[in-house]
């Protein structure tokens, strides 16, 4: 292959891995907006792989001025895909139709990087006799980019830089990819001047865009929480939000509030206590999930207690609940209790490795609304956790709402029962959630008559029996149980969120 063309190239490399970033930054961000992870990005790659048809097709009716057209779709791909994110974000925010801003950006980028290759390929055979050679180069390149921006996504951009910054990253590399074959290939682009004018405009915004990334987060942000951002962290595994109004400050993961310090002690306090009261040994506690510490506060109001294990998989989330003071204050200080063990690390695998006996159980995970969390809510999951407990122990699983979610709350309810255990479901009204259940099972039959002796805020002695009644409302049949391979769960889960919304 002649010099001249290898930095073509690197290009289809440029090209290919910032398409693919784009189309996992469209579909990770309309999993975190909309929930629902499977079919978003289902439809993101579906879409793209189409439009990446479509693109080739349309690139046959282009027959002159190849390189301006080979630039024009940089310079399209780089302004669409850099300013994707944002789009995505506003849309969600400002207009009714998000799914129409997402479909046009998918299949816009999927055509672009569609037409690259047909019209490169074009360009170089007029100089290469051996054109096998040099189509075997260009898809080389082209599948080793999309490996790149595939692996890089997730290990690094994401984590990193977050969703803005990410997208105008890759934005100011297929500019100045276009930049450098204006500068390489001067003399065979038309109306040189007009395009190295755009190119240097659009990277200079490009630049802007991720110099102030953290501004535009914040304001972006502020438009999807009711009240104000006061932390804002995307860690390895998600995006941690905390806002405040007056005393109130909740907690946002990846969109969807895990607690309001109003009202969590109602929450926690059934959480805990309810299975607590049904214990006759209290020594060991295994928490899975349950970062910020609430949990962790009701336990040790129980003296008896001497070692808890604490198993949540984001370090970072601990750190943030274990050190900021509008989370410490409500935690007690908890996350620095000295018969707390923390493990980093994922609840199914500590769950497999682990030989540890438990007297009690919480799981206290986020709804289950992914494929990665789905797991943690099926029947092996729960034949673990019951490998996991003593002979008398007890567990005891959020559930989701029996109102919002009805075939969702019960879906778990049959799944820890298909495991052979003994299952009492109980629920109660939490306002920043609504009317919130829970499941709590045994090998032995469990009672309603609920007695315990520390301070609480919500739960009495008196209160706690109205917690097992259900009205017809909230009642569900013909539910199936939440498999590995069957995750129905997820399904019941998500079209009760269609329906929410």
């Amino acid at each position: 292959m002649s010099r001249k063309y290898r930095l073509l190239m690197l290009t289809t490399l440029i090209i290919s891995g910032c398409s693919m970033c784009y189309e996992l930054i469209i579909g990770a961000v309309s999993s975190y907006l909309l929930g629902n992870s499977t079919m978003q990005y289902s439809i993101t790659i579906g879409l793209y792989m189409a439009a990446l048809g479509l693109g080739s097709y349309i690139s046959k009716f282009f027959k002159k001025n190849l390189f301006n057209v080979f630039v024009a779709i940089e310079l399209g791909i780089g302004i669409t895909g850099g300013m994707s994110s944002l789009l995505l974000f506003l849309s969600n925010i400002y207009i009714s139709n998000y799914a129409v801003v997402m479909y046009s950006e998918t299949i816009l980028i999927g055509i672009l990087a569609g037409a690259e290759i047909p019209i490169m390929t074009r360009i170089i055979e007029e100089d290469e006799k051996n054109l096998s050679v040099t189509l075997s180069s260009i898809f080389s390149f082209d599948y080793i980019g999309g490996l790149v921006g595939a692996v890089a996504f997730p290990l690094l951009l994401l984590p990193k830089l977050g969703f803005f910054s990410t997208s105008f990253l890759c934005g100011l590399l297929n500019i100045m990819a276009a930049i450098l074959i204006l500068h390489r290939f001067g003399e065979l682009v038309a109306h040189i001047r007009i395009y190295r004018a755009i190119s240097v405009g659009i990277a200079a915004g490009m630049i802007v865009g991720i110099v102030f990334a953290d501004n535009i987060s914040e304001r972006v942000e502020g438009g999807l929480y009711r009240d104000k951002i006061i932390y804002m962290e995307q860690t390895e595994y998600q995006k941690i939000v905390l806002t405040k109004h007056r005393d109130d400050v909740r907690l946002y993961i990846d969109g969807n509030c895990q607690f309001s310090t109003a009202d969590e002690y109602r929450y926690h306090e059934a959480l805990v206590h309810i299975p607590m009261s049904e214990l006759k040994s209290r020594s060991r506690v295994l928490i899975l999930g349950g970062g910020d510490g609430m949990a962790v506060r009701e336990v040790l109001k129980y003296d008896e207690v001497e070692q808890i294990d604490l198993v949540d998989l984001d370090a970072e989330m601990i750190r943030i609940c274990s050190t900021n003071p509008n989370i410490t204050s409500v935690n007690q200080n908890s996350l620095h209790s000295d018969k707390l063990v923390i493990h980093t690390m994922d609840a199914y695998e500590y769950l497999e490795d682990s030989r540890e006996q438990y007297d009690l159980i919480i799981v206290d995970l986020p709804d289950p609304n992914s494929e990665s969390l789905s797991k943690l809510y099926s029947n092996i999951f729960y034949r673990m956790c019951k490998n996991r407990l003593n002979e008398t122990g007890v567990i005891v699983v959020q559930s989701t709402s029996p109102y919002y979610a009805a075939k969702a709350f019960w879906c778990i309810h049959e799944t820890i029962k298909s495991e052979e255990l003994y299952v009492k479901a109980y629920h109660l009204q939490v306002p920043a959630f609504g009317d919130w259940g829970f499941n709590m099972a045994s090998r032995r039959e469990l009672t309603e008559d609920v007695d315990f002796d520390v301070d609480t805020k919500y739960l009495s002695k008196e209160n706690t029996s109205a917690l097992f009644r259900f009205g017809k409302d909230e009642l569900a049949n013909d539910v199936e149980i939440n498999r590995l391979t069957k995750p129905v769960l997820m399904e019941y889960y998500n079209h009760a969120v269609e329906f929410w919304n």
